[in-house]
């Protein structure tokens, strides 16, 4: 059994704080500022440029890559690091794509996270394809003969439903797709398995569930069938396969090391190995019960003390992922008012309360104190203070 204690503790969490948006940015794990000051002071002052090979900088977004494959049910070799999550989705497309020559539609869903449809729109109109967007129940109809591409956010990042990622890849093969998978709100929140669900290709960021801090870099996978045949249309020199000899011609490195594109984020990559060290010992199975026991507890309570908040979020815990949202009116006010009280969630648009859980760190305790003060910040209605009202930049 995963000691959940043991893992809550290797975390700096801030006193007096309920933190329950680890699915849009994780906490620090305790270790993750030694490791950096001892990389900045041992390595990069000491070394100088003699750490790429000396500290291993240069094969850092592999090895940091091989173990977050564990955590997306993939295998050694089989992911790499670097990058943002939007260059990774355009990697992953665009080598889908050229994998599927005389095919040029690009199905995704309404419920995707925007940016990925950003990236595909941007992408289909460079290359002369079509994005067709759906809702999230009609994406398995819409799979058909002129397909070239499926992709989709496994875990919507509002309701937090789940796609079922075997059944819908199945059926992308029966048409003659690939289906391309991210991974934001699912790695590190549930049980993924990209291999036994024969995903094509997947990407991912590793700043929220995965704590390596804001801005931390992306990762993608490949399957092995498509690992030496992809093509990916951002070719950067780290993905050349002698990017030393300095090539006028690029020329695409073996397997996935193809879609490393520019110089690996040194600094940030050091802080998400520490991350990863927190994973050591964690059993997928445990952390999916855990998170579906903390889930169900929220919306219990929620239901039963806080009149006029709907759930948003699938009622069965089989179709949902690691987070639960709930509709308010007023949904900006009321988490301004919540976090001003210590309970930290976050809003999306248009008037949604989301609540993320971690099980690496949150408990029971803090389903407990998230219900309270709802319940109380409703039922005064101190919630309507003008301050409150105020949007944020980042909301």
């Amino acid at each position: 059994m995963t000691d959940f204690t043991a893992t809550r503790r290797a975390f700096h969490l801030p006193e007096g704080i309920t933190y329950l948006d680890g699915n849009s940015l994780g906490p620090m794990p305790r270790q993750a500022a030694d490791r950096v000051a001892a990389m900045m002071r041992d390595e990069w002052a000491e070394m100088l440029i003699t750490g790429w090979n000396r500290a291993g900088w240069y094969v850092q977004p592999r090895r940091v890559g091989d173990r977050i494959a564990r955590l997306i049910g993939a295998g050694e070799g089989q992911v790499i690091m670097g990058d943002t999550l939007s260059v990774k989705v355009f990697q992953a497309v665009s080598a889908a794509l050229r994998l599927r020559p005389g095919r040029r539609v690009i199905l995704s869903d309404s419920g995707n996270f925007p940016s990925d449809l950003y990236v595909a729109q941007g992408l289909a109109q460079a290359v002369g394809a079509e994005l067709r967007v759906v809702a999230p129940e009609e994406v398995a109809a819409n799979i058909d003969s002129d397909l070239a591409v499926l992709m989709l956010t496994e875990v919507d990042y509002r309701t937090g439903r789940r796609h079922d990622m075997a059944a819908l890849t199945a059926a992308a093969h029966d048409a003659g797709a690939l289906a391309v998978w991210d991974l934001a709100h699912s790695a590190g929140a549930v049980d993924v398995d990209l291999l036994g669900a024969d995903a094509d290709f997947a990407v991912g960021c590793t700043y929220k569930y995965l704590n390596g801090g804001p801005g931390a870099p992306a990762f993608i996978w490949a399957h092995p069938r498509h690992a030496d045949a992809a093509q990916p249309s951002l070719q950067g020199w780290m993905g050349h396969a002698a990017p030393f000899a300095f090539d006028h011609s690029y020329a695409p490195a073996p397997g996935i090391e193809r879609m490393r594109v520019g110089t690996p984020p040194v600094i940030a990559l050091t802080a998400l190995d520490a991350a990863l060290d927190v994973w050591d010992g964690v059993a997928l199975p445990d952390l999916r019960a855990r998170s579906v026991e903390l889930s169900e507890a929220l919306i219990r309570g929620v239901e039963a003390a806080c009149p006029g908040v709907t759930l948003h979020s699938p009622r069965d815990p089989a179709r949902r992922g690691s987070q639960v949202g709930f509709r308010h009116p007023h949904a900006y006010a009321v988490m301004q008012a919540l976090i001003a009280e210590g309970v930290i969630g976050d809003f999306r648009a248009p008037d949604v309360l989301r609540f993320g859980f971690a099980p690496l760190y949150n408990d029971l305790d803090d389903v407990a104190r998230a219900v309270d003060t709802l319940s109380a910040i409703l039922r005064d209605g101190r919630w309507d203070r003008p301050e409150y009202h105020q949007r944020a930049d980042v909301t």
